[in-house]
């Protein structure tokens, strides 16, 4: 894996969880998982998609892991802040190096970690070896290349597109979302199923407006804002005149904004 684009701080972790929470209802509406069932989540961060999916299957038993240990110990403590979530355990792990047997979990949960690998088919692999046969995969990703928005300014565009940009560089593959199809088929999986996830935004949707365009998508992008300037990808000028554009974009009334996720599920 290269670096995580969006780094560390606790300013990213804020925005992981506003993340995941404004976009519970239209990822996750359709992710459940029985009595009993063991569940894998790769990658788990600081949590904040745990604890969605440990609450929309209480009897389900998951184990969530994660090759930061910083961010074991985030999500540990934002877990034991949650009543009834006993079912899940963490564990520091390296995917490509999986400390669990082959065919050890009837589900893997996989969500925004293939478009920050630089050998995505090589990460499916490593993980479905610990899916039983029969198991069921999920896999969620966004795509950069899916978004836009009004107004639309050439100084707000250059600054979506550094970020873009920056993840190339380094290897990884922000338009990952729409290559999930093959990707899935190509693991070996069989009955793949993919589904656009789009978030729109206008005034009708203020909770969207702030918790996707304000609190997600315009730190994200302001994420990158060092290495852009380093690499001579847009000066500081027009940097700062494409934030405060995007910012027009999640502001009412005259503000829109538009963004497909993709999530894909297939059976070993």
């Amino acid at each position: 894996m290269n670096d995580y684009v969006h780094g560390f701080t606790d300013r990213e972790r804020v925005r992981l969880h506003d993340q995941a929470s404004t976009l519970e209802q239209l990822m996750h509406h359709d992710t459940r998982y029985g009595p009993g069932q063991t569940v894998l989540e790769v990658a788990c961060g600081v949590g904040a998609t745990t604890v969605i999916l440990a609450r929309r299957s209480p009897g389900a038993r998951f184990t969530a892991i994660d090759l930061s240990a910083a961010s074991i110990a985030t999500a540990q403590r934002f877990i034991r802040g949650e009543s009834g979530l006993g079912h899940v355990a963490f564990a520091r792990a390296d995917l490509f190096r999986m400390p669990f047997p082959p065919d050890s979990f009837d589900h893997v949960f996989i969500c925004f970690l293939l478009e920050h690998m630089t050998d995505p088919r090589g990460a499916l692999a490593s993980i479905l070896n610990v899916l039983k046969p029969g198991g069921t995969a999920t896999v969620i990703e966004g795509d950069h290349g899916s978004c836009y928005f009004h107004p639309q300014t050439e100084a707000a565009r250059r600054a979506w597109n550094c970020l873009i940009e920056v993840q190339a560089r380094l290897g990884a593959n922000s338009l990952i979302g729409r290559e999930l199809y093959p990707l899935l088929r190509g693991a070996g999986l069989s009955d793949v199923s993919v589904t656009p996830r789009m978030v729109y935004c206008d005034e009708n949707r203020p909770q969207l407006m702030d918790g996707f365009v304000k609190k997600t998508i315009i730190p994200m992008v302001q994420g990158v804002h060092e290495q852009a300037i380093a690499w001579g990808l847009i000066d500081e000028g027009t940097w700062q005149r494409g934030i405060a554009d995007l910012h027009v974009t999640g502001t009412p009334p005259e503000g829109t904004f538009c963004y497909n996720f993709f999530k894909g599920v297939g059976r070993k």
